[in-house]
């Protein structure tokens, strides 16, 4: 609960707000596990020169902050326990409690939306972001296509695919409720749904670089 007064209390900075009612200048992925989010924020990024931010925003934190690299990972689009679960009690002071990591993450973004033009990948950045501004998107897949690309880009067995797509999606889908009182997968969050088995990546590319000039 203090984590999100402290975003309702301290809101990402305004510019003038009739350019942000008719200006789209970031792109936010939310995206399904295995359906390819990462891959086409990242295509969008280098069609418009724009600067994308995704795993790196991890990197971005513990430079800033000082926090270890390594556990930054198990805290990011997580259940909150599950840091704890795989590591117990061992090297406690070493530990990211979750809630400190989106505080981070929070004044992350913010520096990063001064920049202006960016893509955001997940972590729930389209909340954190002027929205008028902001061209959301959901990129989704059949389970089965998604099983498919995980078996090949991780080479796991189907059995570990379908796990391993249980697991983010529900780290990510308790991460969007918990901190941000929002339900992931509500299409109505979302500018743009786009179905990548049916459309395929590069159509999906050119749907969001269409959709951020209406």
């Amino acid at each position: 609960m203090r984590t999100w007064a402290h975003f309702v209390e301290h809101p990402l900075p305004r510019q003038n707000d009739q350019v942000a009612q008719a200006t789209r200048i970031f792109v936010a992925i939310a995206r399904q596990a295995g359906a390819g989010g990462s891959e086409i924020a990242g295509l969008v990024g280098r069609r418009l020169g724009w600067e994308v931010y995704d795993q790196n925003l991890r990197d971005l934190i513990a430079e800033r902050f000082h926090e270890p690299r390594l556990v930054l990972d198990f805290v990011d689009e997580t259940r909150s326990n599950w840091v704890y679960d795989v590591l117990g009690t061992w090297g406690d002071n070493q530990i990211v409690p979750q809630e400190k990591f989106v505080l981070h993450l929070k004044r992350i973004v913010a520096t990063a939306a001064r920049d202006g033009k960016s893509v955001f990948v997940g972590r729930g950045a389209q909340f954190l972001l002027p929205r008028p501004r902001v061209l959301a998107v959901w990129i989704t897949a059949p389970l089965k296509f998604r099983v498919e690309r995980i078996m090949v880009e991780k080479r796991k067995s189907e059995g570990d695919a379908r796990q391993f797509i249980r697991d983010a999606d529900e780290g990510r889908r308790e991460f969007v409720k918990r901190y941000f009182h929002r339900d992931i997968h509500d299409p109505l969050l979302y500018d743009l749904v786009i179905n990548v088995q049916y459309l395929g990546t590069a159509q999906a590319v050119e749907q969001i670089v269409a959709a951020l000039a209406l």
